[in-house]
């Protein structure tokens, strides 16, 4: 059994006020034993729909920023793996990516994942600020598991979470910020557990609180179990979790195995 640490966060606008509970956060979690902590979409500040995407990209920041350097010190520090997020400089000068990056304990990042999936949708256009990136980032081998990346959004499209799979993941890990509204919260419970459950993964996904989001912070073992709901409450979250359980799902449920790629393709990343 190895053990994970969720953080369900309120972002507040203030960059450096974030990085502080962010840092003493990564603290807590490795105080506890766990050998990951993974943090929510848009950890970095909570953007106003008033804050121009212009005002968005001028905060926006390099991997090798401050934001993320400031990050993989903590890591190193304290021994421990970090999932979190950040927005990224783009090509386009009005424009930021939507970044996630797995750093291992030794302080180095390990891999980089730009969202693919932007939420134009219920009203919102996140294109009118983001930037999409452009693949799907192959599974990095982590101190818990076989790991791919997703962020919220991409969530609702099941060919992402099977390529990565596909590919080997034996954990998904999906930072989100999953905006309240009708239904939002029945969506996003039943969109992790069926990712989790059709895939025999775990599945972690730490969620913003707060603010315009509805919280609800899970971790799904790969049979739909949910190990932890944060509700609505802010804060850190310790579950175990074992590989051999992942095995074991994939044996008994041999869905992956069961799958017909002579008639319908699967995905490669």
């Amino acid at each position: 059994m190895t053990k994970v640490a969720l953080v369900q966060l309120k972002a507040d606008v203030d960059k450096k006020k974030n990085l502080k509970k962010i840092l003493d956060y990564i603290n807590k979690a490795a105080k506890r034993g766990a050998k990951l902590c993974a943090f929510p979409e848009f950890m970095m500040f909570y953007t106003t729909s008033s804050q121009s995407p212009k005002e968005l990209a001028s905060l926006a920041e390099t991997i090798n920023g401050e934001f993320v350097r400031s990050i993989s010190k903590s890591a190193r520090q304290n021994s421990i793996q970090v999932v979190g997020t950040f927005y990224e400089k783009s090509p386009k000068i009005d424009r930021v990516y939507d970044t996630s990056f797995l750093i291992d304990k030794n302080g180095k990042v390990l891999s980089k994942y730009r969202k693919i999936h932007l939420y134009d949708a219920l009203g919102f256009k996140e294109s009118n600020k983001l930037y999409a990136g452009s693949k799907i980032v192959k599974p990095t081998r982590s101190a818990i598991g076989k790991m791919g990346m997703m962020i919220c959004y991409d969530l609702r499209f099941p060919e992402m979470s099977r390529t990565l799979v596909s590919a080997g993941s034996e954990i998904l890990v999906a930072p989100s910020a999953w905006v309240k509204g009708e239904m939002k919260e029945e969506h996003w419970m039943t969109i992790n557990k069926t990712r989790a459950i059709e895939n025999g993964c775990y599945l972690i996904s730490p969620d913003q609180v707060g603010n315009i989001y509805c919280g609800r912070s899970v971790i799904v073992d790969p049979y739909g179990k949910i190990l932890l709901d944060m509700k609505k409450k802010e804060g850190i979250g310790i579950v175990d979790i074992s590989l051999a359980r992942v095995r074991q799902v994939r044996k008994n449920l041999p869905l992956l195995k069961n799958r017909r790629t002579d008639i319908y393709t699967d995905f490669k990343i």
